[in-house]
């Protein structure tokens, strides 16, 4: 599927403090953690625990909240399916939109059990 702009533009007013628990439940109901939770979104943005849970207050949309992540390096490991949308072929115009694509893939891996080490990318090219 292709990304469209109001799509993007959608997915950048959403509120993240209004999803993160839709998150953490369906975690939850797998049997993962808020600790194991938070190290993925950790990986991903830079965020420790202290910053999203001020983000998760100010109750900061997706933009905002992208916005003043410092993505992982190996972010662009992050490949596959979600939604419908296939995340290495999303424009670049649309970065926040793959952004959000990533961090959901993240969170489908955790759910389903992948282990942590699978789930926070390492760059083959780096363990030379």
């Amino acid at each position: 599927m292709k990304v469209t702009a109001e799509k993007n533009e959608k997915v950048a007013n959403m509120i993240f403090a209004s999803i993160y628990p839709l998150y953490m439940n369906r975690l939850e109901k797998n049997g993962r953690t808020r600790e194991e939770f938070h190290q993925v979104l950790e990986w991903l943005t830079g965020y420790d625990e202290a910053q999203l849970q001020k983000l998760i207050e100010e109750k900061v949309t997706y933009k905002t909240f992208f916005d003043g992540a410092k993505l992982h390096p190996n972010a662009h490991l992050i490949k596959g399916v979600v939604c419908g949308y296939r995340i290495e072929e999303i424009e670049d115009e649309f970065e926040l939109y793959r952004q959000c694509r990533q961090m959901e893939k993240l969170i489908d891996e955790l759910a389903k059990g992948r282990k942590m080490e699978k789930i926070l990318r390492v760059d083959k090219s780096d363990s030379k």
